[in-house]
Formats: C-alpha cells, sequence, structure tokens
C-alpha cells in the first residue's frame, strides 16, 4: 500500500512539473526560466526535480514532445475517415491555423518553439498522396518543410487576431498550399472550402 502511494506522488509530482513547464512555454522561452521558477509554478518541493528529470532541457523537451502526441491525436481524429489525400492535409492544415481560436495555449507553445517543433502531420500520409497521384512535388520531407514553415507563419500571424480572420487564414493557407502541390484551382478550392469533419475541434 505504501509502495503504491509512493508511485502515484511521483507521477503527480513528474505530471505537476510536465504541466508547469508546459505553461512556462507558452509564454517565456525556457533558456531564461530556472529550475527554481519550474518547482515553484509546479507547487513541488526544488529538490524533487532531479528525481525525475536530468536536466530542465529534458524537461521541456518532453513537454513539447506530449503538447506534439496531444496535437497528432488532434489531426487523426479529424481526418479519420476522409479517403482524399489532399482533403486529409487541408484538414490538418486548417484545423492547425485555428489553434488560436481552438486552442490557444497549444498555439502559443507552438509559436514559442518555432521551427524546432515537431511535425504533427505525418510524412508518410503526405508520400501517399504523391504516390497515387494527388499531390505534386519532388521531394516528401521539403513538402512537410514547406507545411509546417507556412503553418508555423500563419499561426503567429493569427495568435491576436479575431475568430473571423484566423478562420479565414486558416483556409487560404490551406488553399494555397494546395495549389502549390499541383492541385488545379477549382480542385483546390472546392478541397479548401469542405466543411469541417464534425470530429475536428
Amino acid at each position: 500500500m505504501n509502495g503504491g502511494r509512493l508511485e502515484r506522488r511521483k507521477a503527480q509530482t513528474r505530471a505537476a512539473l510536465l504541466d508547469a513547464a508546459r505553461s512556462i512555454l507558452t509564454s517565456r522561452d525556457p533558456a531564461g526560466v530556472s529550475i527554481q521558477e519550474i518547482t515553484e509554478a509546479a507547487d513541488v518541493g526544488f529538490g524533487t526535480f532531479y528525481n525525475h528529470f536530468p536536466s530542465k532541457q529534458e524537461l521541456f523537451d518532453l513537454a513539447v514532445a506530449a503538447a506534439a502526441a496531444e496535437h497528432r491525436a488532434l489531426l487523426d481524429l479529424a481526418t479519420a475517415g476522409l479517403t482524399d489525400p489532399a482533403e486529409a492535409l487541408a484538414v490538418a492544415v486548417r484545423v492547425t491555423a485555428r489553434f488560436p481560436r481552438t486552442h490557444a495555449d497549444l498555439a502559443r507553445l507552438i509559436d514559442r518553439v518555432g521551427i524546432g517543433y515537431p511535425p504533427a502531420y505525418p510524412i508518410e500520409t503526405l508520400r501517399h498522396a504523391h504516390d497515387v497521384g494527388r499531390l505534386c512535388f519532388d521531394d516528401a520531407e521539403v513538402a512537410l518543410a514547406c507545411v509546417n514553415g507556412s503553418v508555423l507563419g500563419v499561426l503567429h500571424h493569427s495568435l491576436h487576431a479575431d475568430d473571423q480572420t484566423i478562420d479565414e487564414a486558416a483556409d487560404r493557407l490551406a488553399l494555397s498550399l494546395l495549389r502549390m502541390f499541383g492541385l488545379v484551382e477549382g480542385d483546390a478550392r472546392k478541397v479548401a472550402s469542405r466543411p469541417l469533419p464534425a470530429t475536428a475541434p
């Protein structure tokens, strides 16, 4: 029984530290954050930090990885059942670029991490879209970098925008990417303007 309580307490402390790191990442550069600030934000003792993480860098890396996993799960849910890979890409982009309205803390975290944020859109899906002839590009990794970079830019642009502006920017970004990847104008507009799935956040 005592062992079980100890393990639960350890898990709670670790979760509190990860939550604190994630919260800090929405507004601060982690390089300027001390371990003391992290433990105070987590409401745990300073001495407990190294029982869970060897460094604050690993803590922040794990917090970002957890956020990226949450992001990927949101996209998986939103794109489940879509058979058109172009629409799957458009939905993933439109959902992510709406985060300043739907998931503000996650949007701020992504903006803070910037180009180092792990890609949430799977490169395998992009390669499949190319293999079946739906999207056109020469290099999947470069194509994914284009998607990620443009999403980051629009997220940053939309952080303080009103809801309508956020939604319009998200849809225009999806349209622009579909054009860039070879869809003709009418097809690109049709795909980018389809109603988002009911499972989209």
